[in-house]
């Protein structure tokens, strides 16, 4: 048995709304602790790990961990039709989740169930990365429409004292650059130089995970995966990794 009610439907819409921009099914675990879903687009340039804790929930019950395959633009649609004074309760009934809508009117919607084999995943969760910067959401997402201005990926790149992005094509360059202390720059930590080179259609879509969030937390090396952390405290994480532009020349 499952049964969640949540208040706050938008915290999770935009979540699924970012999801859906990467994948499109996934196979969500259902635990003590909250809902989550760990998947990787078909492209194996991305990865996705979201979670739902339980206390973002008005109310959570759920008998036994459990794993169910979702076509998430379905899900999304129907997440959709929520308006901000709504209650949204979900219910696994068989080979089905039953979404209810309620507020002043009552809407009940069934989306199937997809027999979904867990996936093969990146194993993103031994990466070490040798740096981390904690922006304002709005600074990354000029930085990213600036660069797409003139190329199709982006150099992030990290000192001791100082960030910074940039894109260069065949004449024109664009660069944003943050030093320590910038209250835009909310964190930034490593000792090291390093940069490394990411697909900015990539970029364009992970950035809408700032909905949920009032920071975005980036984490990187040299020619390396970078992490993209969106948090709501005691409510929601949404991270997602990307694969670098390692053939890229500088």
């Amino acid at each position: 048995m499952f049964k969640a009610t949540l208040g706050n439907v938008g915290l999770l819409t935009d979540s699924i709304s970012t999801i859906a921009e990467l994948i499109d099914e996934g196979l969500f675990k259902l635990g003590k602790d909250g809902v989550s879903l760990v998947a990787a687009d078909r492209a194996l340039v991305a990865v996705v790990d979201f979670k739902i804790l339980s206390s973002a929930f008005e109310k959570y019950e759920v008998d036994e961990e459990k794993s169910i395959g979702l076509n998430i633009t379905n899900l999304l649609s129907v997440l959709k039709r929520a308006s901000a004074e709504d209650n949204a309760t979900l219910t696994l009934q068989d080979s089905k989740l039953e979404i209810v809508l309620q507020n002043a009117s009552r809407r009940r919607f069934v989306l199937p169930l997809l027999d979904l084999s867990q996936e093969e995943v990146p194993p993103v969760d031994q990466l070490e990365f040798a740096v981390s910067a904690e922006l304002k959401p709005a600074v990354l997402q000029s930085g990213i429409a600036d660069a797409e201005i003139v190329a199709d990926s982006v150099l992030f790149e990290a000192s001791p004292s100082r960030f910074s992005m940039r894109a260069e094509g065949d004449i024109s360059s664009a660069q944003l650059e943050l030093e320590r202390g910038n209250q835009s720059l909310i964190e930034l930590t490593g000792n090291v130089e390093v940069k490394s080179r990411y697909p900015l259609d990539y970029l364009k879509k992970m950035i809408k995970g700032a909905k949920i969030a009032d920071s975005v937390k980036l984490n990187w090396g040299q020619d390396y995966p970078m992490k993209l952390e969106f948090k709501s405290k005691d409510k929601i994480t949404l991270s997602m990794i990307l694969a670098p532009r390692v053939s890229d020349t500088e």
